[in-house]
């Protein structure tokens, strides 16, 4: 009995305490992004996830963003928004959902404001260079956004990387920071018994990348989200046979398109998108 305890008390101490660091911006969201890694590196023993939202320019948009992120536990939402009317919905919602909130920008800009007596100029965007990295990062991201989820099948044909995966193994939010760093990215949810478009047999295997996990991290990521949604976490999305049958159902693609395959459990998106980028030889501006 004592033995179980003990073993009990060394599982607790080996799960890690995930918060999910929101990062929306009315830009690209680097400067938001850059402050939340350089904090989050203080917390080793956190599983922390990062999910960008740049270019939220407008109500309609903002109210998008806040409705997706409901799903996610323990938030942490770091803003770097300009206009006013965008602040408040983001500190509304994060007082209703419990959640913390950090301002990046508007601190900064007062004191800089109070110091000088002048008014900032309102500027979105105005610390990126108008430069020809700059513009291709934006038609970057544009085109993940555009061509996310599959959602049109000749965006995998102009893609510089096309990511599979089954679902929860992270290709939206890795498309989006391989989109900021100025790849075309396009990604594919592999579905049980859903037919794959043609285009992804015609596309040179060293571009795509086969995205797989572990079934027990699958499991317990499937499992919290449904949690999340308040639903019964026992379902076939989450049913152990289910996921070993759609592994092994992606790794046989994979292995039919003779293309790279990472393994994603236990590695952040960030040391993800850099195998990723190493092994397309590519190197960012």
């Amino acid at each position: 009995m004592t033995e179980n305890k003990a073993e009990n008390k060394q599982i607790e101490k080996t799960e890690k305490m995930e918060v999910n660091i929101i990062i929306i911006s009315d830009s690209a969201g680097e400067t938001a992004f850059n402050n939340a890694q350089a904090a989050a590196v203080q917390f080793p023993d956190a599983e922390v996830n990062y999910r960008r939202y740049p270019f939220i320019v407008n109500e309609k948009k903002l109210a998008a963003t806040l409705e997706e992120i409901e799903q996610y536990p323990n938030l942490v939402i770091v803003y770097s928004m300009l206009d006013e009317k965008l602040q408040l919905p983001i500190i509304k919602f994060a007082r209703e959902h419990k959640a913390r909130y950090i301002d990046i920008l508007s601190p900064i800009i007062e004191a800089i404001s109070q110091t000088t007596h002048m008014k900032p100029t309102g500027l979105v965007g105005a610390n990126h260079q108008l430069t020809n990295k700059y513009f291709n990062r934006i038609s970057a991201m544009e085109f993940a956004v555009m061509y996310d989820d599959g959602k049109d099948p000749r965006g995998f044909l102009e893609a510089d990387v096309v990511l599979l995966g089954v679902s929860r193994t992270s290709k939206t939010p890795l498309s989006l920071l391989l989109a900021n760093k100025g790849l075309k990215v396009a990604n594919l949810p592999l579905v049980p018994q859903t037919h794959i478009p043609k285009e992804i047999y015609q596309i040179d295997p060293t571009k795509i990348i086969g995205l797989t996990t572990d079934p027990q991290v699958l499991n317990r990521i499937r499992r919290q989200r449904m949690i999340s949604y308040g639903m019964d976490p026992d379902t076939a999305y989450s049913n152990m046979d289910s996921i070993n049958a759609e592994l092994d159902s992606a790794m046989a693609l994979y292995k039919k398109l003779g293309c790279f395959v990472i393994n994603v459990a236990e590695r952040s998106i960030e040391e993800t998108a850099a195998l990723i980028m190493n092994h397309l030889s590519y190197e960012e501006d």
